[in-house]
């Protein structure tokens, strides 16, 4: 595997961030007394997000590092295949439309966090990692990986 570079959609292969998200800006909507109404892609609702509440990546940090540990959880499987993968000589990078906070947050929580080598949007990820990259998107075609 060696020369070898994976792209790994972070939702569907280590940890759905989306609850932690939904929860997030379901507090951050009470605590703010603003009716947030984002769109459903997370690189949109930055946007929005921008506009309303201005400097809220803090915010979201500091409640994903609350929370991940209820909600993501390390998947020995999972953990074990990438170790494997790393080991043989592949560089893997994690994409997510999630922000980057909570992105970093979720790989350290489910333990892939040292396997990792980018973390971006799929387009950064395969640029960060150059020539042909193979993008996995279910945790099925990881393990499938020999």
């Amino acid at each position: 595997m060696a020369g070898l570079a994976l792209a790994l959609d972070l939702d569907g292969v280590l940890a759905d961030t989306r609850p932690l998200w939904d929860a997030w800006l379901e507090d951050a909507a009470r605590r703010t007394r603003v009716e947030l109404d984002v769109p459903a892609d997370r690189e949109e609702a930055a946007v929005v997000l921008d506009g309303a509440l201005g400097d809220w990546r803090p915010l979201l940090a500091r409640f994903a590092a609350d929370r991940a540990p209820l909600s993501i959880r390390p998947r020995p499987d999972t953990n074990a295949a990438l170790r494997r993968i790393a080991a043989a000589g592949a560089r893997i990078g994690v994409f997510s439309d999630a922000p980057r906070e909570l992105a970093e947050i979720a790989l350290a929580h489910a333990g892939a966090a040292r396997q990792v080598e980018v973390v971006g949007t799929l387009a950064e990820v395969q640029a960060a990692l150059g020539g042909e990259v193979v993008v996995i998107r279910l945790r099925e075609e990881l393990a499938g990986l020999r």
